[in-house]
């Protein structure tokens, strides 16, 4: 583990859960339930719901969390519920007590091309405004693609100055992979960026894998305390894969990790 000098800011985020890490234990209630349960034991507080089964309603959702006293920070939600059922997805959040409603990518099928990103603004603009007049906030997820440029500037700024009433969850490593540096954008974007996503980048046996946070590479001086001077609320620990190893415990590892520097 790397250790960083964290001592020179005081530390404010919050530290959650991303369940999309352990996606494939929450797709029955029962499963939902125990996965909970177990995260809760770990030593998480806060979650985002992603990935799990949409047979489990909002308010089943709401009652396991609560249960285990886990606040929802966050959801990634299908984008086709995002856009045109955009009321009773604002009523399930308001269940959850959930206040950022976010999309985990622009969908495939509009494509990575100039005209996709600004066909995608146009249909989403009318359910973020909704969104934010309900109080709640449409989250924007990255991954790499969103830094292919067009005119000089990347696809992530193009959605920064178009998509109206929207932030982003920056993840670290998907900037990282993007070519970009993960401190910049988070301040570029300062304003925007309640929350980000936080996994590690290594490389091993020649291969760039995603690692439990402060396992790998990635500059955390830098991005912590960009992160405290940007005004970022939540930090949710991610592994979008963990290479055959218990998932549960790569999430373990990264809390104990940033509980050791501080958090």
């Amino acid at each position: 583990m790397q250790a960083f000098a964290l001592d020179r800011w005081e530390i404010n985020m919050k530290i959650g859960a991303q369940l999309y890490t352990v996606r494939e234990f929450t797709q029955t209630s029962k499963d939902f339930a125990n996965t909970i349960k177990k995260i809760a034991k770990i030593g998480y507080e806060t979650v985002q719901i992603s990935g799990i089964s949409t047979s489990i309603p909002a308010t089943e959702v709401a009652e396991i969390c609560n249960a285990h006293n886990l606040e929802i920070i966050i959801t990634h939600t299908h984008p086709d519920r995002i856009k045109n059922d955009t009321a009773a997805l604002i009523k399930d959040h308001e269940i959850m007590n959930c206040n950022y409603i976010g999309i985990g990518a622009i969908p495939g099928s509009y494509g990575h091309t100039k005209q996709g990103f600004e066909n995608f603004v146009k249909d989403f603009t009318p359910a973020a405004t909704a969104i934010k007049k309900s109080g709640k906030k449409f989250m924007y997820h990255n991954h790499d693609f969103e830094f292919i440029k067009f005119d000089g500037k990347t696809a992530l700024d193009y959605l920064s100055e178009n998509l109206p009433n929207t932030g982003f969850t920056l993840d670290t490593y998907w900037v990282q992979m993007g070519g970009g540096d993960p401190a910049f954008w988070i301040e570029k974007l300062a304003g925007k960026v309640d929350v980000i996503h936080v996994k590690d980048l290594s490389i091993i046996n020649g291969e760039r894998r995603m690692s439990e946070v402060l396992e790998g590479n990635l500059n955390w001086d830098a991005i912590f305390e960009t992160c405290k001077i940007a005004g970022v609320k939540y930090a949710m620990v991610e592994q979008d894969d963990c290479y055959g190893a218990d998932p549960f415990k790569c999430m373990e590892t990264s809390l104990q990790n940033l509980k050791k520097q501080g958090f």
